[in-house]
């Protein structure tokens, strides 16, 4: 019997604090340019990082019975918009959020949020219970 555990995905998904980096010198931003990059890269170089990009700022939000109403967004407030994500492959949660924990963006205000990439649709897990014990 093997004692290897597989890896799990996780998603860190980067709320933005805003206009946080208006207050920076060129120097300082650089810096802190240099660090999210060197975080990033290292963490690839582990092979735990899949995946990671930022979100443009502007998109679209499509809503209603059939798609029918689509407007600008997103409208969080700029302090809780996704600008970006990084995508993981690590032991555990406690892993992932180590990681989250080393994000260069934190003392200037950006949250991380750190979830779990599940392995099927909790809402069709739900139906096809819920059909299953209608059925029996």
């Amino acid at each position: 019997m093997s004692t290897e555990s597989t890896p799990s995905e996780y998603m860190l998904l980067f709320r933005n604090a805003g206009q946080w980096y208006r207050d920076l010198s060129p120097d300082e931003l650089q810096k802190f340019t240099n660090q999210w990059m060197s975080w990033y890269d290292r963490l690839a170089a582990q092979g735990k990082l899949t995946a990671g990009r930022p979100l443009a700022y502007e998109g679209k939000i499509v809503s209603g019975k059939t798609g029918q109403f689509v407007v600008d967004g997103p409208f969080a407030e700029s302090k809780e918009a996704i600008g970006g994500y990084f995508l993981l492959s690590v032991e555990t949660i406690e892993e992932a959020v180590k990681i989250a924990q080393d994000c260069p963006g934190l003392p200037y205000g950006v949250k991380v949020e750190v979830r779990p990439i599940a392995a099927r649709c909790a809402t069709r897990e739900t139906v096809e219970a819920e059909l299953a014990q209608a059925q029996a």
